[in-house]
C-alpha cells in the first residue's frame, strides 16, 4: 500500500503507542482523584500540557484538551460569541474553512448572529485587508484557518491576527492541518484561540486541544465536572492525552528535516503530474503552501472513479476533505478559488508524510497517467473536447 492521504489521518507513530499503553493498564488512575494511581495521572496530563504548550510558544495553563480539532472549533466559535454577544453579533470568517467551524457558524446564524464569508483568491489566500475592511463596530469575532486542509495554502494568519488586535477584536485560528507541520508562535501570530487534533500529527484520534490566551474570558462548551480547570468537563482521556504529548514532542523533534523532505518530494509529484498529465491544474499557492500536500484537478474526469482505481491499485488518496467524503458536491474550498464546477470534480488530493518515497513518486505518477486517460477515453466531454481541437487545427 502507498499510503497518501495524511491530511485525513496518520498512522499513530511506534512511540506514540508505547508512551500510551501504561495508561491503559498499571497507570490507569483518575486524575481527578487525590491517592497515587490519580495524581500519577495528573502529572502526566500535565506533561503532556507542558509540551503543548511549548510547541506553540504559549503558557501550559493556556491549553485546554478536548476530544479533537472538531469539539475545539465549535468551543472557540460558540463561547466567543455566546461571551461577547452584548458588544455585538457579527463574525468574519472565510468561504474555505472547514466545516467544523461552517457549520458552526451556520447555526450562530440561526442564533441571531451575522457571518461575514471572506473570498479568496485563485490561491486560496484570503486577503488581509479585506478583513480589515469586514470589520464593524459589533464585530467580535475573527477565525481564519491557519493552513487549508484541502488545498494546502498556508494563510496570512500573523497579518490578520495583527488587525485583530488593533481593533480589539478576538481572533481564532483553525490549526488542525498546521500544527506540528510548521512551526506556530502565538504571540507572533497574535492568535488567541486555536484548535489543533493529534490524529493528524502521527498521535491517536479522539483527542485534541484547544489553546485559550490568559485574559480571555470564554465558558464551557461541555458542563458537568470541574475538569481542565472547570472550563471542560469530563475524565480525561489520559492515554489519548499523553499519546498527544509524545507526538508533538515527536513533530518538534523532526520537523525541520520532515519539511526539507515532504516539500522536496511535493515538489518532484507536482513537476511530474504537470509535464506528463495534460489537462490539469495544481489547486491552492504553489510556494505557500503545506509541505505535504499537493492537489491536483484533471479536466473530463470524476474525482470518484479516479480513487477508485488508484485503490485497486493500492494507491490512498482523496478527493478533498474527508469529513464530506461520499457527497455528491464539488469542494467548496475548490469552488470559492473560481473552479468550475465540472472541473472541482476532477479533484485529487495527496498529503505525504516523512515516510513516503521518491519511487512511491514514481509509482503513483505512472499509474495515475493510465487512470486519468483511461477514464478521459470513456468521457464524451474529453471527446467533444478532442473533436473540437483536431478541427481547429
Amino acid at each position: 500500500m502507498i499510503y497518501l492521504d495524511n491530511a485525513a489521518t496518520t498512522k499513530t507513530a511506534p512511540e506514540v503507542v508505547e508512551a500510551m499503553l501504561p495508561y491503559f493498564t498499571e497507570r490507569f488512575g483518575n486524575p481527578s482523584t487525590i491517592y497515587g494511581p490519580g495524581t500519577e495521572a495528573k502529572k502526566a496530563v500535565n506533561e503532556a500540557r507542558r509540551i503543548l504548550a511549548d510547541a506553540l510558544g504559549a503558557k501550559q495553563e493556556e491549553i485546554y484538551f478536548t476530544a479533537g480539532g472538531s469539539e475545539a472549533d465549535n468551543w472557540a466559535l460558540k463561547a466567543a460569541a455566546d461571551a461577547f454577544r452584548d458588544k455585538g453579533k457579527h463574525i468574519i470568517t472565510t468561504k474555505i474553512e472547514h466545516h467544523a467551524i461552517l457549520h458552526t457558524c451556520e447555526y450562530l446564524e440561526k442564533q441571531g448572529f451575522e457571518v461575514t464569508y471572506l473570498p479568496v483568491d485563485q490561491d486560496g489566500l484570503v486577503d488581509p485587508e479585506a478583513v480589515r475592511a469586514a470589520i464593524r463596530p459589533d464585530t467580535i469575532l475573527i477565525s481564519v484557518m491557519l493552513a487549508n486542509n484541502e488545498i494546502g495554502t498556508i494563510e496570512p494568519v500573523g497579518q490578520i491576527g495583527e488587525i485583530a488586535r488593533e481593533n480589539g477584536i478576538l481572533f481564532h485560528t483553525d490549526a488542525v492541518q498546521a500544527f506540528g507541520q510548521i512551526p506556530i508562535n502565538v504571540d507572533q501570530l497574535h492568535i488567541d484561540m486555536l484548535s489543533a487534533s493529534a490524529h493528524k500529527l502521527n498521535g491517536p484520534k479522539g483527542i485534541g486541544m484547544l489553546y485559550i490566551r490568559t485574559g480571555v474570558k470564554i465558558r464551557s462548551l461541555i458542563h458537568g465536572g470541574s475538569q481542565e480547570r472547570n472550563r471542560r468537563a469530563g475524565t480525561e482521556n489520559v492515554p489519548g492525552i499523553v499519546g498527544f504529548g509524545a507526538a508533538v514532542s515527536r513533530a518538534v523533534r523532526i520537523m525541520e528535516e520532515k519539511i526539507q523532505k515532504e516539500t522536496a518530494l511535493r515538489d518532484y509529484l507536482i513537476e511530474r503530474v504537470e509535464k506528463e498529465i495534460p489537462y490539469c491544474r495544481l489547486n491552492g499557492h504553489r510556494t505557500q503552501r503545506l509541505p505535504g500536500n499537493a492537489n491536483f484537478a484533471f479536466r473530463f474526469i470524476e474525482g470518484e472513479s479516479m480513487l477508485i482505481m488508484l485503490d485497486m491499485k493500492g494507491i490512498c488518496a482523496s478527493s478533498g476533505s474527508a469529513c464530506t467524503s461520499g457527497s455528491l458536491d464539488p469542494s467548496h474550498v475548490l469552488l470559492a478559488i473560481g473552479l468550475k464546477h465540472e472541473i472541482a470534480h476532477g479533484s485529487l488530493r495527496i498529503t505525504l508524510s516523512e515516510e513516503n518515497t521518491r519511487e512511491e513518486m514514481d509509482v503513483v505518477v505512472e499509474e495515475l497517467k493510465k487512470i486519468v486517460q483511461k477514464l478521459r477515453d470513456m468521457s464524451p466531454l474529453y471527446q467533444d473536447f478532442m473533436a473540437r481541437q483536431e478541427n481547429r487545427d
